[in-house]
């Protein structure tokens, strides 16, 4: 991705898909260029939810689950996914997993973080000097808006309704990507692996920053099931990756790298 020294255009797009929005911010490119990358990326969003949507009873991963498809017999993206996840669960020591629901298949998980890093880089080989894409408030940040110009993400407080617990920012970063999971929004809809229900915890989010959104919405959820201080300890141990963790006492506990990545 190139950088000028005037600012560069903006295209902006919003996709209804996965039961979510996908925001896309698109700066600098050849006009053409972008909008045929930005056409397929939002046509590659909706494949990923006819592929994975474990709500739709004829996707593949529905039909994998119950046993009328193979891998092999499956879109390449299903193998891809699958791998990922495997890696996930064996990193978390099984704080992430694929098939917490009684055994059944369920990689929607890792499907959003992974899928809107996919869209991101789908637009970024166009040539662009950066982009930004948030699918549901995880966002993957690739390049920069502007000459001279970091991307920001700002976290929001989960005990301050409309509050910011924190502001990310992405400079001297060629890829970000910030990820929060939490009981605010959605109420206890995270899984702990070991027991099939909803995680009990002293934690309201996890906020992680890692530079793939594939492995930050992983590390995210992984760590809130752990619970503050084994979430804390485990992710301190993880390459490039820095967290804000926030308990229902209010209290705000960080890596040691953290303070980098605010401003």
């Amino acid at each position: 991705m190139a950088e000028s020294s005037q600012a560069p255009a903006v295209v902006r797009h919003a996709e209804e898909v996965m039961g979510t929005v996908f925001s896309f911010d698109v700066r600098g490119g050849e006009p053409g260029a972008v909008r045929a990358a930005l056409d397929e990326a939002v046509a590659g969003l909706h494949r990923v939810n006819e592929v994975f949507s474990t709500y739709r009873e004829d996707s593949q991963v529905s039909r994998l689950a119950r046993g009328e498809l193979t891998v092999e017999e499956c879109g390449p993206e299903v193998a891809e996914v699958l791998e990922l996840g495997t890696e996930a669960e064996r990193t978390s020591e099984g704080w992430f997993s694929m098939r917490y629901q009684d055994g059944r298949l369920d990689p929607t998980g890792i499907v959003k973080g992974w899928a809107a890093e996919r869209a991101a880089r789908v637009i970024a080989a166009a040539g662009v000097n950066g982009v930004s894409v948030n699918g549901g408030g995880d966002v993957q940040l690739l390049g920069v808006p502007g000459p001279g110009r970091p991307w920001r993400v700002g976290v929001s407080d989960p005990l301050r309704p409309g509050g910011l617990a924190a502001v990310v920012s992405a400079a001297g970063a060629d890829e970000l990507a910030v990820a929060t999971s939490g009981t605010v929004e959605r109420g206890a809809h995270i899984i702990d692996p070991r027991t099939g229900r909803p995680a009990v915890t002293d934690l309201v989010a996890v906020t992680v920053v890692a530079p793939r959104l594939t492995w930050a919405d992983c590390w995210a959820t992984a760590a809130f099931a752990m619970g503050s201080r084994e979430g804390l300890r485990w992710l301190e141990s993880l390459p490039d990756v820095e967290a804000l963790l926030i308990t229902a006492g209010d209290e705000v506990r960080c890596t040691g790298g953290l303070a980098r990545r605010l401003g």
